[in-house]
């Protein structure tokens, strides 16, 4: 296929020239620190002082993205769902149905949460290669990860739900705009479905296309991937009685779950990030049936979480130089946004835009920051220009989600759970790249 001499050149490129996730964040800071001088017009002082601040400023945010790594790997290893991942990697054959299902499996995940797309594209993908001979390992993660590029057009997009949030404009754009945007002008536009639809149907045959041959196959021993096998413990004390009492998982899932009913009743089906850790955490503590298994769970999952607390402090400094204020009244990040809010018309506002929002997440890789970053510009230019608020909204947003394909810091949990490095996946992520810049850019100027 004339595709496979691109695939190889992009694998081999990245392989030779992408850093460890931490260096390529170390370099980010450097990149921005030295830019942010002269573009915000910042003395030395203050942006060392705005990295210092910026530093510990996401520490709430930081928290719950870890939680809903956690959370969502526990659940994802519990025994229904282990059943079921199980139940479908006996069904596949051949090394390209495994690649389909596995994009598959994860696109859906992504859809209905970010956090769980991550972890069970990454596990069901470790069952797949336990079972299925002849499957690249690292273009099987990688297609497990290449789900999480729908994730800021579904249910968990912090964008769209940040909209939807009563004040949540105002505060952003310093009370220009007020009016709340529904998720049915977002989440359920016609816009977004049709990049959705697009990406769920195309993407999992485009990764089966990057399969390498036979000769290139880069494959693991099914033993390695195999769990341990945990150890019969011998229930004798009072104290282990209660580690393995199901009732106390019971009451504790009822009286979690019991809420989170009582809040879809009282405010319909809004999720937001507290909701999706309460759904996780209770629904894991159910299905792992004791206090000792979830324990176990949450002890293996917390591995995932390894590069967020350590990158995800730098990541806020980095902000902190995006949004700092020059003695001008300018930040880096405001500059970048105004340069392409200036070269467009109402046509082509949404796709540059995208384009700004794809360059501001290598530095702002956060849903939540990089709308506290571009809003305040780009929603006024927006209303300026008579572009629909809902479609820049998800121009950011789909933008932030794009960049992740070659951004490595959100691809740590899969990565942590297969085993392997960044430069092992990146090189096919690229493919992603390109295709689905090329779909999200087309329906943002047609639609």
């Amino acid at each position: 296929m004339k595709m496979k001499p691109l695939v190889n050149f992009c694998v081999k490129l990245v392989g030779r020239y992408l850093p460890d996730p931490f260096i390529f964040c170390a370099l980010l800071t450097f990149i921005t620190f030295l830019l942010a001088i002269p573009v915000a017009n910042l003395s030395l002082t203050k942006a060392l002082e705005s990295w210092n601040t910026g530093f510990w400023g996401l520490l709430t945010f930081s928290m719950q993205m870890a939680l809903v790594l956690v959370f969502g790997h526990a659940l994802a290893s519990s025994k229904p769902f282990t059943f079921g991942l199980d139940f479908l990697s006996s069904k596949v054959k051949t090394p390209p149905q495994a690649i389909i299902l596995v994009s598959f499996i994860s696109l859906i995940a992504s859809w209905l949460n970010w956090g769980f797309g991550l972890v069970i594209g990454a596990i069901f993908a470790k069952e797949i290669a336990e079972k299925v001979k002849g499957v690249d390992y690292r273009l099987l993660i990688a297609s497990a990860y290449s789900g999480f590029l729908v994730w800021h057009g579904g249910l968990s997009g912090s964008v769209p739900l940040a909209v939807a949030t009563s004040g949540n404009l105002a505060q952003v754009t310093q009370g220009k705009i007020t009016e709340v945007i529904s998720v049915s002008e977002t989440l359920f536009s016609p816009l977004n479905l049709a990049i959705l639809l697009s990406l769920i149907v195309t993407l999992p045959f485009l990764n089966s296309f990057m399969l390498p041959k036979k000769n290139e196959l880069v494959t693991i021993d099914p033993k390695l991937l195999e769990e341990e096998e945990e150890a019969l413990v011998k229930v004798s004390s009072f104290s282990d009685r209660l580690e393995h009492s199901s009732m106390i998982s019971i009451v504790l899932a009822a009286m979690g779950l019991g809420y989170i009913g009582l809040y879809f009743f009282k405010n319909g089906f809004s999720l937001n990030l507290n909701i999706v850790n309460s759904l996780f955490l209770f629904l894991g503590i159910l299905f792992h049936q004791t206090p000792h298994h979830y324990l176990k769970a949450i002890k293996k999952a917390t591995a995932g979480a390894t590069g967020i607390l350590l990158q995800f402090p730098f990541y806020g400094g980095i902000m902190g130089l995006m949004t700092a204020l020059g003695d001008d009244g300018h930040s880096l990040a405001g500059s970048l946004s105004q340069l392409f809010a200036s070269i467009s018309n109402e046509t082509t506002f949404p796709l540059f835009t995208f384009l700004s929002a794809g360059l501001v997440n290598f530095f702002v890789p956060s849903g939540g920051g990089q709308w506290a970053v571009q809003a305040a510009i780009m929603l006024p230019a927006s209303s300026e220009l008579g572009v629909p608020l809902a479609k820049t909204a998800l121009a950011i947003a789909w933008g932030d989600a794009w960049t992740n394909m070659v951004q490595p810091f959100w691809a740590l949990p899969a990565l942590g759970i297969a085993g392997l490095n960044a430069k092992d996946i990146m090189g096919f992520c690229l493919i992603t790249l390109l295709y689905s810049g090329l779909v999200i850019s087309t329906f943002l100027l047609i639609l």
